[in-house]
């Protein structure tokens, strides 16, 4: 019974560890993003235009003689 106890104890205080460098990085101001919301912008994607879509040729036609594409 009691190395349940020690363990609850230990894992509790561990809890408070974490909980406590949680509360002081956030009083820190370690998670206050300046620098990503302006620079966001400048990387969004332009939205494709269909001048920039291949061009497919539908002229050729399937020769099974020779396995190829042809005109």
């Amino acid at each position: 019974m009691s190395v349940i106890i020690i363990l609850l104890i230990s894992s509790i205080s561990i809890a408070l560890v974490f909980l406590g460098a949680f509360i002081w990085s956030v009083k820190d101001k370690q998670f206050d993003d300046e620098f990503s919301p302006p620079v966001r912008m400048l990387f969004d994607d332009a939205p494709a235009s269909e001048t920039n879509l291949p061009t497919v040729n539908t002229d050729l036609k399937y020769h099974p003689e020779t396995d190829t594409y042809a005109s």
